[in-house]
């Protein structure tokens, strides 16, 4: 496979195709699979095109057993000028016309003791420049420390797939990338993230150079990787998503709730919807290539609230979320979690 000056491989011939296939076969089966899991609920599908090249599916399910929103989106663009939130990252894409597939989801349940959840998993493509970006993440509002190890253990293992390397890389980037500066908190307990992987130089892409993920990625240091690896992990990791999410929304689905716990849900909804308008770059890219705005802000929630100097109680659920669960942890590696989660009875 040829290579292009920054030492990564050229893509493949039927790269675009591949990619495409990837993503549309993931929101199919995510949006089988959460069908199955709501019960009630069915996915409403408009499909979309863009006046300026490519098009999409979005498909949503509102006011399901489970779900008060759901939304699972596919999107194919293209275009002849890259918009600055790409420039700015990668200057030599310039002048090139390049092309975009992914699948992104936000869904949104009822039930808050049931978590929030992202998932999104892309390619790109400009000349000889092209990369594979993607995650998930989970944002609970009554926090259970088994579910955060779970949602991690299964995505550690859909990353050690490919190497064992990865997730040592992308479990800070997450909580790095989904983070509220101006709350100084992250949005949820995060994850796996990463962008920009073209197989070339350091894991760590990202803005941060002397963040965590930063560190890990230059002691680990050059990690080449093919088009097919980086294709495999975007597959390994897509279909981890149900199994890491599933189990948790069966576990919790018929935990009773009160008037207390939907308005404190509510209220770190707001935080969700500052998030993905403030900070998220695929919000930014979507809107800057003209795509199709309902489908950009399917994501957020159809309820929020916002309350003025808002403090959780001491001692309470709602504080053990805002004081642990809003801060980067090592959910499978820090023993005294046990401990902190165990006043709250917030284990299992």
């Amino acid at each position: 496979m040829a290579q292009h000056k920054n030492g990564a491989s050229l893509p493949p011939s039927g790269s675009r195709e591949k990619a495409r296939t990837l993503v549309l076969s993931l929101q199919d089966e995510i949006c089988s699979g959460l069908e199955l899991l709501d019960g009630d609920g069915k996915f409403q599908e408009e499909t979309w095109e863009r006046p300026e090249g490519g098009g999409g599916k979005s498909r949503v399910l509102q006011e399901g057993k489970i779900f008060e929103q759901a939304g699972v989106n596919f999107s194919e663009v293209q275009g002849e000028e890259l918009p600055p939130s790409i420039l700015n990252q990668r200057p030599e894409a310039k002048g090139h016309p390049w092309f975009a597939t992914g699948t992104s989801m936000v869904l949104h349940p009822r039930n808050p003791y049931l978590p929030t959840v992202h998932l999104n998993y892309r390619y790109f493509e400009a000349g000889p420049v092209w990369w594979f970006g993607g995650g998930a993440d989970l944002t609970p509002f009554y926090p259970f420390l088994e579910d955060a190890r779970h949602f991690h253990r299964v995505h550690q293992k859909a990353c050690d797939s490919v190497s064992p390397e990865l997730h040592k890389v992308f479990k800070p980037w997450c909580d790095e990338y989904f983070f509220l500066k101006h709350r100084n908190e992250t949005r949820g307990i995060g994850g796996i993230f990463y962008d920009y992987q073209d197989g070339s130089g350091d894991i760590y892409k990202g803005q941060n150079s002397n963040g965590k993920a930063a560190s890990i990625s230059k002691e680990l240091g050059s990690q080449p990787r093919s088009w097919n690896e980086l294709f495999a992990l975007a597959e390994s990791c897509g279909k981890a998503f149900l199994p890491a999410y599933v189990p948790i929304i069966e576990k919790r689905q018929n935990k009773s709730y009160g008037e207390r716990e939907r308005n404190f849900q509510l209220y770190r909804r707001g935080r969700y919807v500052e998030f993905n308008l403030v900070w998220d770059r695929g919000t930014i890219f979507g809107l800057q290539t003209n795509g199709r705005t309902e489908s950009i802000l399917m994501s957020l929630p159809p309820l929020a609230r916002w309350e003025y100097g808002y403090k959780a109680p001491e001692g309470s659920r709602e504080s053990l979320l805002t004081e642990l669960f809003t801060k980067p942890q090592d959910w499978l590696t820090d023993s005294t979690l046990e401990e902190k989660c165990q006043l709250y009875k917030a284990i299992n």
